[in-house]
């Protein structure tokens, strides 16, 4: 009996060690594209190459190469970036820095790429909507951003980034054929009806900085599947921690940072959040 059940065991054993291993998943080859976003501008530490991206050691895409064990990581986020900056040299404070689009090699095999808002100006529209004042004597300024035919201006910009955004994305795949691509989309900026006056944002402003933000990650989430790419959201998973959320919770600082960060930027808890996120869903599709 005894020797019956060291023969059953012993086959299977066999059959292991005879057998060639699993194959391991080779590390990713990850370049990060994007804006201040991504680059985590005034998060310590600030860091060289071109300091004039006000790129930070701790931004999401940095933490990300780390959590997948990224084999070679190129960070070319850069502060103030639109999607013209991945084809050319894009002037900073600090000199110009080369386009995104030269980090990318035929090995890349990861790429984010976190683009737009500065094409369609939406961080200066969340700026111009600080109000000191409420109604009636501060003036909405979703008043502001008509058409003359009555569009919102906005929606108007946004929609004109479509086939930018799709054509960004086969110039990355054409230039890294064996790269997995993700489209990041935005943090949560504004909550319903704001907090005012702790944020000076008036109601009707934070509704409205809110629709356009959500219209915004819509259209990014469209185009990537337009262009067969990967979406990331971080929109959903960041309600409750905008810039009205206390401090330890907030991952979005408001006008006034008390975490180091800029005005209306991700904090370092936000990166580490975004960098969470994006793992996740790296890992996912793997």
């Amino acid at each position: 009996m005894i020797r019956r059940l060291t023969a059953a065991l012993a086959a299977p054993l066999l059959v292991l060690l005879l057998s060639p291993p699993a194959q391991a998943r080779a590390a990713e080859s990850y370049v990060a594209l994007g804006d201040s976003a991504a680059a985590g501008p005034l998060i310590p530490n600030q860091v060289l190459p071109d300091l004039g991206c006000l790129r930070s050691d701790r931004n999401y895409p940095r933490l990300t190469a780390q959590a997948i064990g990224a084999a070679s990581f190129r960070d070319v986020t850069c502060s103030g970036a639109k999607t013209r900056d991945m084809y050319e040299r894009q002037n900073t404070e600090l000199g110009s820095v080369a386009p995104q689009l030269d980090a990318l090699r035929p090995d890349t095999t990861l790429v984010t790429v976190h683009i737009g808002a500065n094409d369609v100006g939406l961080t200066g529209f969340i700026e111009d909507c600080l109000n000191l004042l409420p109604p009636p004597v501060g003036d909405a300024c979703n008043d502001d951003y008509r058409t003359p035919d009555g569009q919102d201006s906005w929606r108007v910009k946004t929609d004109a980034l479509r086939p930018t955004l799709v054509r960004l994305a086969g110039d990355i795949r054409a230039r890294s054929p064996q790269a997995r691509i993700f489209m990041v989309g935005y943090a949560t900026y504004a909550r319903p009806d704001g907090c005012y006056p702790r944020v000076p944002i008036i109601r009707q402003d934070a509704n409205y900085i809110r629709a356009t933000l959500q219209y915004f990650n819509q259209m990014l989430a469209e185009q990537a599947a337009a262009a067969g790419i990967g979406f990331i959201d971080l929109q959903t998973p960041s309600v409750g921690h905008d810039p009205c959320a206390s401090t330890g919770t907030r991952w979005i600082e408001p006008y006034v940072p008390a975490s180091p960060a800029a005005p209306f930027h991700p904090n370092a808890l936000g990166m580490r959040n975004f960098a969470t996120i994006v793992t996740s869903a790296v890992n996912a599709a793997r």
